[in-house]
């Protein structure tokens, strides 16, 4: 049977972008998985991107990922969330069609080379010399290989509660695997639980949205994708309404049999996305919680109750949710529920992704901890990426916390380690400026390039935008704007006039002013905008934030170049810090625990302190 350079176990959204990173770096890759039909299933919500989610996956696009391409191929909505924030806030969400995005991945993979297909369970790994060589299957198959990337999401001992009811399964209508844990154990592996949930799925016709607030997408719906991708024309509305307090009311009468409050579920949730029971059991004194009700694709009438996520019994959940305004005569497709599964504690983890336990098996998704499509994307194809990498001898591709948020989140997991299901927000990043969603594609894609991911047509279509960028941005420096141009302007926006010419740069400073104003109400500066090809959205937005945010940036950028000294200073996989008598206890056990790459990132360890960094300096030298 064919040896693999690389076999992913998974294929939700950390597993397809493993397969295709890896693929396309010329890698030889099976992809196994229990369904081939739910590819990139979207198990929960029917949308991709969101706070800081939406920079994610500008991210993977950036890299040459596909999350981004198929999320703009299968959108029925697009909204930029947080616009009356600063632009460091910015982030795209789309709602999608459930099916066609699994379709589209599903054709995306079988259209890359190197990349094969087997419908099957993995209920072990293959270990000599502490290096993974294959996996065995669940119909008792043997695959060999040079690398493995676990990507099984909730899947490991899933454990699906309703109610009074358990049941194994990794998502509802799906077995679990319940092998492969103790086999991963048996090599070393320590793991843990945590809990997820989902919430009821209801019938469109019998909804009165009426009595809802719509909230349609944007005017002009923007993408995530750098490349020519369609643009969205019609869209579907979302719907917003509440709880109330009868619908909290009845929803109590079920505590006593709810698993999560009688100690059935062991596992931590989520911290930032709980169950409706858990909100109203924590912020007990709200007298409301708003519910989205959210189209499931263009030709269904399922519809997704986001908020309303319960491991209550069905009937509570039904009957709590017939009183909120506009679902009085609901039809339900199905209940909500909560599912436990095993992770393992990412602090067992390199940057690389790759395990410390075995060498090549490498580790992405909800498997680490981790809770969210984009999240689990992120790891997929920097797993894919390193997995490559390892076996071609090369070196590993680490992003820093200054390059992007994927640096952030997978810096955040092997250092610190999660608890809890981790979900990424813009608070997490400390240079959230600079990781902004609109250039994600400067910051990321010669690095890809240079790898041999990202395709030579983005290159030469950066290089294309910069020069626009770099020309608009020379002109607004240069040109000299008369007050009998602008002041019309100036009274509309209700921002004080100027008395002589002022540089174009210096009026775009103004909060009330943006470029695109600029351009439409003076006709000099549109004219030579349309001659340059100026008058692209990606280009003048960054313009204009470039020339806004200025200071802030150089300022980041500042910070970044201080801690680059820590940074660059390499710490040795074997350095023996129990031997170190001069760190603290508490230091010596988390050092060698986590065993950091470089000297900033021991620095971010809970328990060392400054003390002990320089203790480490003095050790090496510095």
């Amino acid at each position: 049977m064919k040896r693999y350079d690389v076999i992913v176990v998974g294929g939700g959204h950390a597993g397809c972008e493993a397969a295709a990173a890896a693929a396309t770096l010329g890698s030889s890759v099976l992809l196994i998985t229990m369904n081939l039909m739910n590819l990139a299933q979207m198990s929960c919500n029917p949308s991709i991107g969101g706070i800081a989610k939406g920079q994610i996956v500008r991210e993977i696009d950036a890299l040459g990922g596909y999350t981004g391409i198929i999320a703009d191929k299968t959108m029925i909505q697009f909204r930029m969330l947080n616009l009356s924030k600063g632009p460091a806030m910015w982030s795209p969400r789309s709602q999608n069609d459930r099916v066609l995005f699994s379709l589209e991945w599903r054709k995306t993979l079988e259209g890359i080379k190197n990349l094969d297909f087997w419908q099957d369970t993995v209920n072990g790994i293959l270990v000599k010399k502490k290096r993974v060589v294959g996996i065995k299957t669940g119909m008792g198959m043997k695959f060999s290989c040079k690398s493995v990337i676990l990507a099984n999401g909730t899947f490991l001992n899933g454990i699906i509660h309703i109610g009074e009811k358990s049941f194994q399964g990794g998502r509802l209508g799906e077995r679990s695997e319940n092998l492969l844990t103790g086999d991963l154990i048996s090599h070393g592996f320590t793991v843990n639980r945590m809990k997820t949930g989902t919430p009821v799925r209801v019938d469109g016709r019998t909804l009165d949205f009426n009595k809802m607030e719509e909230q349609k997408g944007d005017k002009f719906p923007g993408k995530f994708s750098f490349t020519k991708t369609p643009v969205l024309k019609n869209q579907r509305s979302c719907f917003l309404t509440y709880t109330n307090k009868n619908v909290h009311d009845i929803l109590r009468t079920g505590f006593d049999k709810s698993p999560m409050f009688n100690g059935r579920i062991k596992g931590r949730g989520p911290r930032y996305c709980p169950s409706i029971e858990d909100k109203i059991d924590r912020f007990s004194t709200k007298e409301r919680h708003q519910l989205f009700i959210e189209p499931e694709g263009w030709n269904t009438i399922e519809y997704y109750v986001n908020g309303f996520s319960s491991s209550l019994p069905e009937e509570i959940q039904f009957k709590a949710l017939r009183k909120v305004r506009g679902f009085e005569k609901a039809k339900f497709f199905r209940p909500g529920y909560a599912i436990e599964y095993d992770y393992f504690p990412p602090f067992q983890l390199k940057s690389s992704l790759e395990t410390k336990v075995i060498d090549n098996l490498f580790l992405a998704g909800q498997i680490n901890g981790t809770t969210g499509y984009e999240e689990a994307a992120a790891q997929g194809i920097m797993a894919g990426i390193n997995a490559h990498q390892k076996i071609a001898d090369q070196p590993a591709f680490i992003l820093k916390r200054s390059d992007a948020y994927i640096g952030v989140l997978i810096d955040d997991l092997v250092t610190k380690g999660t608890e809890e299901p981790y979900r990424m927000f813009t608070s997490r990043a400390e240079y959230r400026i600079l990781l902004r969603q609109d250039n994600a594609d400067f910051r990321l894609t010669k690095k890809s390039f240079e790898l041999g991911l990202a395709e030579k047509s983005r290159m030469n279509a950066i290089q294309k935008k910069s020069k626009k960028i770099e020309e608009l941005l020379r002109f607004l420096n240069s040109k000299n704007i008369n007050p009998e141009e602008i002041n019309e302007l100036l009274d509309k926006k209700n921002t004080h006039r100027i008395n002589q010419k002022q540089k174009a740069s210096s009026i775009l400073l103004r909060p009330q002013i943006s470029l695109h104003d600029m351009i439409e109400n003076l006709p000099e500066v549109k004219l030579i905008a349309e001659k340059m090809h100026w008058l692209n959205d990606e280009i003048v937005d960054e313009v204009e934030v470039q020339i806004k945010y200025d200071n802030y940036i150089k300022k980041e950028q500042e910070l970044v170049a201080k801690m680059k000294t820590l940074e660059d200073i390499s710490l040795k996989e074997d350095l023996n810090y129990m031997k170190i008598n001069s760190l603290s206890s508490e230091a010596r056990e988390k050092l060698e625990k986590i065993k950091p790459r470089t000297l900033g990132q021991a620095a971010r360890i809970s328990g060392v302190s400054p003390a002990d960094i320089s203790v480490l300096l003095v050790l090496l030298g510095r």
